[in-house]
């Protein structure tokens, strides 16, 4: 594996973990908590990530439109909680998630094209990178929440 790839997959592992930890030690009822007018909640963010999973690795490699793969049509319908969803069922998807999109580019190098994304073509170096952006910048959405729920 050329070193650039191994260097992207090692950053986006680190915040894949530290995003799908983030409920780790929450209560159901923590997980689910709103603090801000967005539906950005723990478990929202979590389940979100796993879609980003599935948009940038699955949809992007695989050519499939989003209503085969089963995720919503838009970013916003991502973060909408069922009353199915658990810490436990929504880690465990994200889990999945992300194991799945280590498989897909298992074989692909960084110079390799992807021809799925809705912005057009694009060698998957430029998928890795906006995946690692949004990641780290939730992330720091999870901290904050965390922050506030566990103070209280």
């Amino acid at each position: 594996m050329p070193a650039e790839k191994a260097d992207l997959e090692a950053f986006l592992d680190e915040h894949r973990s530290a995003l799908h930890d983030c409920l780790d030690g929450l209560t159901e009822e923590q997980a689910r908590r709103s603090l801000v007018p967005s539906r950005t909640t723990l478990l929202g963010l979590v389940k979100h990530a796993a879609f980003v999973e599935k948009v940038w690795f699955d949809e992007a490699i695989t050519c499939r439109p989003r209503s085969e793969i089963g995720i919503p049509l838009t970013p916003d319908h991502s973060f909408v909680l069922d009353d199915g969803d658990t810490i436990e069922g929504v880690q465990r998807a994200h889990r999945e998630a992300c194991e799945a999109s280590r498989r897909a580019t298992s074989s692909l190098g960084p110079d390799d094209v992807l021809r799925g994304n809705r912005r057009g073509p694009l060698p998957l170096r430029w998928v890795y990178l906006p995946v690692l952006r949004e990641l780290a910048q939730h992330c720091g959405h999870a901290d904050i929440l965390r922050e506030q729920i566990t103070a209280e």
